[in-house]
């Protein structure tokens, strides 16, 4: 069916000449001569994306009628447009969620690459509901891979016990999700029990006790109110131990006694009180190793690692990147406003890269490349110009060997100065024209000015006023 556009304008010429327009390339018109009937459109027979003027005396103007759009029909895009618009509209318009804002004297391309784009954010909005209401609490684990199928039947057969089960695996790998879908799955996830997730190398050492335990008021300094620990919060439900292998010593011997008899002493508490946890624990090193070292206490691993699940790295299982990388767009575009697609020449590309940092650090690459798009089709030159090339980018390891560090790697710091150069190469194309830019950019030029401001970029000199 064709998409149908709401077109809404005070001025009888104007719905002509675009209604004329957008029919002559498929769309389907209605027309709305002010903010009252299209909000009455929009609430008895909603259209597929909303053309909304600005000023339309003397009824509700745009920016009134945005916000009761938005309130009746939350996901229906709209695309603004105005002949006498300022920066402040456009930036309010911005925040009440329209998609983009048109300056008039229309453009027939300007028109059509708005709702289009618009169209398509629409439709990937709506497929995400769809999926959402339809499957619930689906499978979080993206792969068709034989190991992803593996791994799932896996965690079918531990999921219903109540034993304790070890998750190994390369930074970035999805342990926690692997996790929760055993909680999820079950007995104690079915009846809506709490999933408590601890990350063991992010606590303090001198605070894993309150942590974890808990603490009664003026057990310490600091120690203002009593609190509960994690064990406490996870009573009846699941604890997730993340990087249990960072734990010191005397952390770990107070976890092996809790899980050795149950109960739980908060700090400064006088008797102890038993907790029904079932307890799961990750890890991205080698423990076997590390109790041979004497990093780890045996029995402790003894206690943990009753059914083990090893995650293989994204590089043993390269089928998987295409449906990570769609399934990582697809949420892209959910969040920033535009749709975000890649060429037959992209994915190959994607697939044939190491991935280092495992799915985290392709979730990374594909959020960077949907922010530095400067169209809704990424392409092969897209990809190779963020993916290190054979190893040593900047002097780091080679992708895909044990020695590449990218815990030090700041994702912001390399967005925001390819961000730079992409809008300085705009401006310099456009001869400092910033509507122009704005324009090469496929963003309109509000948000052009936003983003100059927050990355410091100083505004050409020769700029005019229709700039």
């Amino acid at each position: 069916m064709s998409p149908r556009v709401l077109l809404v304008d005070d001025e009888a010429n104007i719905r002509r000449m675009v209604g004329a327009l957008l029919e002559s390339e498929g769309f389907e018109t209605v027309e709305a001569p002010d903010g009252t009937a299209a909000l009455a459109r929009v609430t008895h027979d909603p259209p597929d994306v909303v053309l909304l003027d600005l000023m339309m005396p003397p009824g509700p103007d745009g920016l009134a009628t945005l916000e009761q759009i938005k309130k009746r029909a939350p996901h229906l895009p709209v695309v603004m447009m105005s002949g006498k618009a300022n920066l402040a509209d456009a930036v309010r318009a911005t925040k009440l969620g329209a998609f983009q804002f048109l300056e008039k004297p229309l453009t027939p391309e300007g028109v059509l690459v708005a709702l289009r784009g618009a169209l398509e954010l629409g439709r990937t909005l709506a497929e995400n509901r769809r999926l959402h209401e339809q499957l619930g609490h689906a499978d979080p684990l993206v792969g068709t891979s034989a190991a992803m199928d593996e791994l799932r039947a896996l965690i079918a057969r531990v999921a219903p016990t109540e034993s304790r089960v070890l998750i190994t695996g390369e930074s970035g790998t999805g342990k926690e999700l692997v996790a929760s879908a055993i909680h999820r799955q079950s007995a104690r996830g079915g009846a809506g029990k709490p999933f408590v997730t601890v990350n063991s190398a992010a606590l303090p050492r001198d605070l894993v006790e309150s942590e974890m335990f808990g603490h009664e008021r003026g057990a310490f300094t600091g120690a203002t109110e009593r609190r509960q620990g994690r064990f406490e919060l996870a009573d009846g439900g699941t604890l997730f131990l993340d990087e249990v292998g960072d734990l010191g010593p005397e952390a770990q011997a107070k976890l092996l006694r809790v899980l050795e008899a149950g109960v739980v002493e908060r700090v400064g508490g006088e008797r102890p009180f038993a907790v029904n946890v079932r307890v799961l624990a990750a890890t991205n090193k080698e423990l076997g190793q590390a109790v041979r070292q004497g990093h780890f206490r045996e029995d402790l691993w003894f206690r943990l690692n009753v059914l083990p699940i090893h995650i293989p790295p994204l590089r043993e299982r390269p089928e998987d990147v295409a449906p990570l990388v769609r399934h990582f767009a697809t949420r892209c575009a959910a969040r920033l406003g535009h749709p975000v697609r890649f060429d037959a020449g992209a994915l190959p590309l994607l697939a044939a890269y190491a991935w280092p940092g495992n799915v985290r650090e392709l979730a990374n690459i594909i959020e960077r490349l949907a922010i530095l798009a400067t169209s809704d089709t990424l392409t092969a030159a897209d990809v190779a110009r963020v993916l290190p090339q054979d190893g040593a980018a900047g002097g780091r390891a080679a992708p895909g060997s044990p020695d590449a560090p990218w815990h030090d790697v700041s994702l912001t710091d390399t967005l925001d100065q390819r961000e730079r150069e992409l809008i300085a190469r705009a401006l310099s194309a456009a001869r400092g024209n910033v509507a122009e830019a704005a324009r090469r950019l496929m963003t309109d030029r509000a948000n052009l000015y936003r983003r100059m401001r927050r990355l410091g970029i100083e505004p050409p000199r020769n700029m005019t006023g229709s700039n």
